[in-house]
């Protein structure tokens, strides 16, 4: 994290009067008439700073210094169309300058007739936000321009919170002791603390010279107000609320669809959501959301960062066990490091209460004819078998009712052995899993058809029932173990003796040894497992990257820490699952970053223990390479966009030392995934503001493999003695909801701390719909110019090649009519005025606004020709309104054309894929025929599987209609 994105550490002071902070639109308007100093940007490249000012009367912007008369550096409100917060006008794309000024930081007010832009940028990001709600707050009032200056004493927040303060008021004198309102407040606002709420009663009554320490009910609702309003929220109100100080039921079904991207929401729904969350009896009868309320909203579970969907289990659990990652502990009987640590039976409970699916059990001689387990480095406390067993059935279905797999470490006598078999059938009787494997099938069974079932894994005798006992090789952790601790290993494993019933309980988990990848797919069986140590699954992850990933469509794989790893660090198992390796064993008890990822991947699908892989890691016939540091085949890059907007309740880290309460915090954010997709940035850091700090700061990543990506929010302390870490939290890609979401982070050992939380924005777009805002001119007129196509690979065997350049033609076909489509909805988001991350929902939002003549009547008309929405005229309209109709009518005809002609090029495409599958089985021997073996054999089967990869295009294609089609319609 110290070298976070490698972004110089920069500070930030907050621009907001420290006085007093943002909570309703008169403070807007009180600072917009004080004044600030603006950049002014020009279409010609050049930059002006300027002092902007709002008029005392409200009727106009001024500036100065100017070249102009007085009354000329001056725009009436009265004049103003529109206020876009980014940098969303042709000013801002065509400006040689605009990377270097912050989108967050930027807006433009667009006035007169013909729409004109005066575009700004403030010094910081809630300034901007400042001068936008104020402006958007003007305009909407400017016909009762003077409505809103009577104050926020008739507002519902303040008449809410006058009944508050009465109802506290026992004896009705208006006043109460300072205790009492600090208590109320402390009600109202748990998070707030003691200290803070009674140096504002000091504030408030220092600046009216007051010496009592009673508390009026004026001064109660303004401490209040100034306590409990998060001007991030505020601005966020204002904005969706069409310049209101509250919601209604309508506002709040756009933002759930449009924001938020809920479907299916009703107006009922709306108000039932304000029942619970507004505060006043007012709001809740009347239908109103008023900010407090609107701020439980925000931080309820409803807005929870993670999607509800992927709370319970909602993938295909029918596929082979072989085709998921699996949940693992390594060593799960220590609760400290494995070089002394103890024994516990604990290591079990949390294991399997965190959905652990796959559990290690390294069982030695006891006393008394008793199996134990124990850390063989410290043999001095152990625990017995029959004990961690009787746990293990306790909880090994409370978390996930899918397979449990026990790893079984087996060093015991022959007899002893034999009281392990008698106690595991006693104990768990029929969930023991003892079925022999089907030669005929290929593939081990589902999750499903193993639901609640324990599977044992280890060695296996041979299939001679008269063979009653036998040698058989130690596992293959142990002979890692004995390698690198003994300096007389002469590299000859370890010989045990297996009783036949200890084998008979082991059916398809077999342990064998791993020798090589063309021996394994020759001649392993489908139910035989091979453990990796982290350095031989290192080595053959950077060197047949390939090559593990298709080993593992088939076998399982289990991959355990470095024997050097004495202080039980954990390896990184992002890296072994890139490689489809289901079980990455984990140190369960050390936790940090690598734990955080494990725990983070594993949230998903309801928790149960089992996350199915890509199919590109699972289908037959597939080419993915581990490795990758580009697009992968059949897969469309994904953007980004997150916005971290703001910071709740920071604590101190836990190890620092020898400073204060005050922290510096920054947040720094992670993508883990495939090479192609790890990346780092950092927002900057916020100076001594540990309650509430902004950050409002933008970033956006590419991501090629989605379903293998995973997200970090970490955030730090940039003022740290000993410890930086405040908190974290990891979630994978898949699980992420779009719109104004709560973070809650973790703790460093994983637990979720109450109350801290980042307040962010996610938008997820296509490559070609997202990204930089760009010249429009240049995106939609060079788009064909610069498109990428995947291509797909010369095989050299001609039958098989002339088969594959059929679908060159089809393929260009689909690339070009979903591109085209993306470029036609990024150009009427342009003209719109609308940052890429914006939904189509939005845009049609704002199209219609300015589809409305100066009278308020609407100046085209709906027209539905062949099922799809037109536009047309009603009378002559403005140049501005002609450009937008001939982007809404491209975008119809795009989608038209794609939705009409889809299913024929899919169809091209589909046949010419399945005519290449029916060489697959004779790959081998047409390239034997052709003189192709070796080298070039294996490079013509991954050519192979490259192709067939890329036209598999089915499914993505069709769910970018059905996509295309409810956005156009």
């Amino acid at each position: 994290n110290q070298k976070c994105g490698g972004r110089k550490k920069t500070v930030s002071f907050s621009s907001m009067p420290s006085e007093k902070k943002i909570s309703s639109a008169n403070d807007c308007i009180s600072f917009m008439q004080a004044g600030c100093e603006l950049k002014k940007v020009r279409p010609n490249s050049r930059i002006y700073n300027r002092f902007f000012t709002l008029d005392t009367d409200l009727q106009a912007l001024r500036w100065e210094p100017s070249k102009k008369d007085l009354e000329k550096a001056k725009l009436d409100i009265s004049a103003i169309k529109e206020i876009r917060l980014g940098k969303n006008t042709e000013t801002f794309r065509n400006n040689g300058l605009a990377d270097q000024i912050c989108e967050d930081c930027a807006f433009s007010i667009l006035h007169g007739e013909n729409y004109e832009s005066l575009d700004l940028v403030a010094n910081s990001a809630d300034v901007a936000n400042i001068w936008v709600s104020g402006l958007r707050y003007l305009v909407s009032r400017s016909k009762q321009p003077l409505d809103f200056m009577e104050g926020n004493q008739n507002t519902p927040r303040f008449m809410w919170l006058k009944t508050v303060f009465e109802a506290a008021d026992v004896d009705g004198n208006g006043i109460m002791l300072e205790d009492t309102s600090v208590e109320l407040i402390k009600q109202l606002n748990p998070t707030l603390k003691e200290a803070k709420i009674r140096l504002k009663f000091k504030e408030i009554q220092k600046s009216k010279e007051k010496l009592t320490t009673r508390v009026t009910e004026e001064e109660f609702c303004e401490a209040f107000c100034e306590l409990c309003t998060r001007p991030e929220v505020y601005f966020l109100l204002v904005q969706i609320s069409k310049n209101k100080e509250y919601l209604d039921a309508n506002d709040l079904m756009l933002f759930l669809e449009a924001e938020q991207g809920v479907t299916h929401i009703t107006e009922d729904m709306c108000l039932d959501i304000i029942r619970r969350y507004e505060l006043s009896e007012e709001g809740r009868q009347k239908g109103f959301l008023a900010i407090d309320g609107f701020t439980q909203y925000l931080l309820s579970s409803e807005c929870d960062i993670f999607d509800p969907e992927q709370k319970k289990v909602a993938q295909d659990m029918t596929q082979p066990l072989s085709h998921y990652y699996i949940n693992a502990s390594h060593n799960t009987y220590l609760i400290e490091d494995q070089f002394r640590g103890p024994a516990d039976i604990n290591g079990y409970v949390r294991a399997l209460k965190m959905g652990c699916r796959s559990i290690e059990l390294d069982v030695s001689d006891g006393s008394d004819n008793e199996p134990i387990l124990c850390n063989r480095n410290n043999m001095t406390t152990h625990v017995s078998f029959r004990s961690v067993i009787e746990v293990i059935n306790k909880f090994a279905f409370v978390a996930s009712e899918y397979p449990l797999i026990l790893c079984l470490g087996n060093h015991c006598s022959l007899l002893q052995q034999k009281v392990m078999v008698q106690q595991m059938k006693k104990v768990f009787g029929n969930k023991l899993y003892t079925e022999a494997p089907l030669p005929s099938e290929s593939y081990l069974p589902s999750p499903e058809k193993l639901k609640r079932m324990i599977i044992v894994k280890g060695k296996k005798l041979p299939s001679d029932p008269d063979v009653l006992e036998g040698e058989v090789t130690d596992e293959d952790e142990e002979a890692e173990m004995s390698r690198r601790m003994s300096v007389d290993y002469n590299g000859e494993q370890k010989q045990i003796r297996l009783c036949r019933e200890l084998s008979d309980l082991v059916s398809i988990c077999k342990s064998v040894q791993y020798r090589d990848f063309e021996l394994s797919m020759k001649s392993q069986n489908y139910w035989e497992i091979c453990s990796f140590s982290e350095t031989e699954a290192s080595r053959i992850a950077n060197e047949y990257p390939e090559d593990f990933v298709n080993y593992n469509k088939k076998f399982l794989s289990r991959i355990y820490p470095s024997a050097m790893r004495i202080d039980s660090s954990n390896l990184n198992p992002q890296d072994f699952w890139n490689c489809g390796c289901q079980i990455v064993a984990m140190n369960f008890q050390t936790p940090g970053p690598m734990m955080d990822l494990h725990t983070g991947w594993f949230l998903q699908n309801g928790g149960c223990g089992y996350v199915l892989r890509p199919s590109i890691m699972r289908d037959e016939v597939s080419y993915f390479s581990a490795n990758t540091k580009g697009i992968v085949p059949g897969v469309s890059p994904l953007a980004l966009h997150i916005k971290i907007i703001s910071g709740q309740n920071f604590p101190k880290p836990k190890g620092a030392c020898a400073k204060g309460d005050v922290i510096d915090p920054y947040v720094c954010i992670e993508i883990h995934g495939i090479p192609a997709d790890c990346s780092e940035q950092r927002t900057k850091t916020v100076q001594q503001n540990s309650d509430n700090p902004i950050f409002d700061e933008t970033f956006e990543f590419q991501v090629n493999l989605p379903e293998l990506a995973m997200i970090r929010f970490v955030a730090l302390d940039d003022d740290y003695i000993g410890d930086e870490f405040i908190g974290q939290y990891t979630i994978p890609f898949e699980c992420l909801q779009p719109g104004y979401r709560h973070v809650p982070l973790r703790s460093f050992v994983g637990d979720i701390m109450e109350h801290v939380t980042l307040f962010v924005h996610i938008a997820i777009t296509n490559r070609s719909g997202g990204g930089k805002a760009q010249k429009r001119s240049l995106s939609v007129r060079m788009g064909k110019k610069v498109r990428e196509y995947t291509m797909l690979r010369n095989i050299g065997l001609k039958t098989i090649d002339d088969i594959f350049k059929i679908a060159v033609h089809p393929l260009r076909e689909a690339i070009d009519m979903r591109e085209n489509m993306q470029n036609a909805i990024v150009s009427i988001k342009e003209l719109c005025g609308l940052p890429p991350i914006a939904s189509l929902k939005q845009c049609l939002l704002t199209l219609s606004s300015r589809l409305i003549t100066s009278d308020n009547t609407p100046s085209v008309s709906l027209v539905m020709k062949d099922s799809f929405p037109y536009l047309e005229p009603l009378s002559a309209i403005p140049d501005v309104q002609k450009k937008m109709l001939a982007a809404y009518d491209l975008m119809i005809q795009e989608s038209r054309f794609l939705i009409e002609m889809a299913d024929t090029v899919q169809e091209k495409i589909v046949q010419c894929q399945k005519a290449g599958m029916e060489f697959h089985e004779e790959l081998h021997n047409l390239g034997a025929k052709e003189g192709l073996k070796g080298r070039k054999l294996n490079k013509a089967t991954e050519s192979f599987a490259w192709n067939i990869t890329v036209l598999k295009v089915d499914e993505t294609f069709r769910k970018g209609i059905i996509f295309l089609w409810v956005y156009t319609h």
